[in-house]
């Protein structure tokens, strides 16, 4: 029931796991372990522990770093301690991934081998410390992309979900890599934004369709809607990852998602959306922003049309001759304001969360569309 009610709020999966509220807990070495989740886990949805080093030369860099004053997770066995970890979150309600530093794939491989598929494999191209970067990890993968993509196809190969955690601004073309790693099989980009904001997340969003978790700096309700907003399916927590600042914002998108029923849902394409908005986007007749997106994407104006109509047919998204292109095809989001629309929603016995779960399904339809049927390079 708890799984229905999830899904139904949030209509989240990871790993074919309902996944309870769109908050995860970012890894932070020496710090995040099975102890440091379940302390949280009534606020979280998701969790990647670590960043456990896997082979030699990663070890061998956490030894270096920890003589240097960080913490560590240091053990002359690292996959037997990984599976201990796992399955202290046996149970636990709480998505779990593990973040691996290692150099190479069969050393991620060697991992996936004895843990299977419980667990999604997050492969650290984020850490920046200089021994670890020398060994051959973390940011050198960034700098190294066939390395790192190398490492994802092997990782798919075996049928286990796979997470990339990446530092924005470290590769020459974030949406470049983006895509790249999407094509190599690669199901999750977990980013750190540095300070790049929602824009970066947003060109990212435009590049790619896969499952995005926004990183750092995300402890308020607004800056977190900010991400949902330009494209986040999820955000992650690391070093205020405290059970009130959790609580809180688990508390603030939970009610959010059940007044517009679409917790992610994205800003409209003319104030500065991603391209998930084109769901909300009017009839291509006047020059405003959806001119020039519909171009980039190699999408005539026709071909528009014929999509949207297509995937609303048959449902009440078809209907609306009162409105202004006579279907709510071509209307906008609840919480812009539009006696039109809200009257046809009403006709039709709708929710406006019932419309927004409706307009996200039609989103999902053009995504897949552009990315997975249209088969090209997007770049916005």
């Amino acid at each position: 029931m708890e799984n229905e009610e999830n899904f139904h709020r949030f209509g989240l999966i990871l790993n074919k796991k309902v996944v309870r509220t769109p908050i995860a807990i970012a890894s932070m070495a020496g710090w995040v372990d099975a102890a440091y989740v379940l302390d949280r886990k009534d606020h979280i949805g998701a969790a990647f522990i670590g960043g456990y080093s896997v082979d030699e030369p990663a070890i061998r860099a956490s030894h270096e770093m920890a003589k240097a004053g960080r913490k560590e997770f240091l053990s002359s066995d690292p996959v037997a301690e990984l599976e201990a970890q796992v399955g202290l979150l046996s149970g636990s309600g709480v998505v779990t991934g593990v973040n691996l530093r290692g150099t190479s794939p069969a050393s991620f491989l060697e991992v996936a081998e004895i843990l299977g598929d419980s667990v999604i494999y997050e492969i650290d191209a984020h850490c920046r410390q200089e021994p670890m970067v020398t060994a051959g990890s973390g940011e050198h993968f960034l700098r190294h992309p066939d390395a790192l993509t190398a490492s994802v196809r092997a990782l798919k190969a075996e049928g286990v979900s796979v997470s990339v955690k990446m530092r924005a601004g470290v590769h020459r073309d974030d949406r470049a890599l983006a895509v790249a790693l999407w094509k190599a099989g690669a199901d999750i980009l977990h980013i750190d934004l540095m300070d790049f904001g929602y824009q970066k997340l947003r060109q990212i969003r435009n590049s790619c369709p896969v499952f995005l978790i926004a990183n750092n700096g995300i402890t308020s309700f607004d800056v977190m809607k900010d991400m949902f907003s330009h494209g986040a399916d999820m955000v992650s927590l690391a070093r205020k990852s405290d059970e009130r600042t959790l609580a809180g914002l688990d508390a603030a998108i939970s009610r959010h998602a059940d007044q517009h029923g679409w917790y992610n849902s994205p800003k409209q394409l003319c104030r500065g959306g991603d391209i998930r908005a084109l769901t909300f986007c009017c009839m291509p007749v006047k020059n405003c922003p959806l001119i020039p997106t519909l171009e980039k994407l190699g999408v005539s104006r026709d071909a528009y049309i014929a999509m949207k109509l297509g995937f609303v047919k048959g449902t009440p998204l078809e209907e609306g001759k009162q409105t202004c292109f006579g279907s709510l095809a071509w209307c906008c989001k609840d919480s812009s304001p539009c006696m039109f629309r809200d009257l046809t929603i009403r006709q039709a016995g709708l929710s406006n969360g019932q419309y927004m779960r409706m307009k996200r399904e039609l989103a999902q339809k053009l995504m897949k569309r552009l990315f997975h049927d249209g088969a090209q390079d997007i770049a916005c």
